[in-house]
């Protein structure tokens, strides 16, 4: 499995993409830099595949990923539901151009529907 290193130690890249698909699930649409939105969207896809699947061992995975428990809650029934008829596809990356400061890519990342 290949994945971006983002300039950060791998514990820092870790906690940094927890709390990013933490922020998505709970608020439907969070900014960031076009590549680190591109590695949380890989994240909250399988996720909210987690969601749909709904057993036990599916609800532990999340809670070992996912910061709040009121996320896990959010995403095992508000989110499940509302993608049960979706076979993936479940975020989508918008570029909204350039950070002022450095100029790097930005974009907004969100649950679509």
């Amino acid at each position: 499995m290949s994945y971006r290193k983002l300039g950060l130690r791998s514990d820092h890249r870790k906690a940094m993409l927890r709390n990013a698909v933490t922020s998505l699930l709970e608020h439907g649409r969070i900014t960031t830099t076009e590549t680190r939105a591109k590695e949380i969207q890989r994240i909250a896809d399988k996720m909210i595949t987690l969601g749909k699947r709904g057993d036990l061992h599916a609800r532990r995975q999340a809670y070992a990923y996912i910061m709040r428990e009121d996320v896990v809650y959010k995403l095992f029934t508000e989110l499940a539901e509302r993608y049960a008829d979706r076979q993936g596809g479940y975020t989508r990356v918008i570029r909204t151009g350039f950070r002022r400061g450095d100029g790097a890519p930005m974009a907004v990342l969100e649950l679509v529907e």
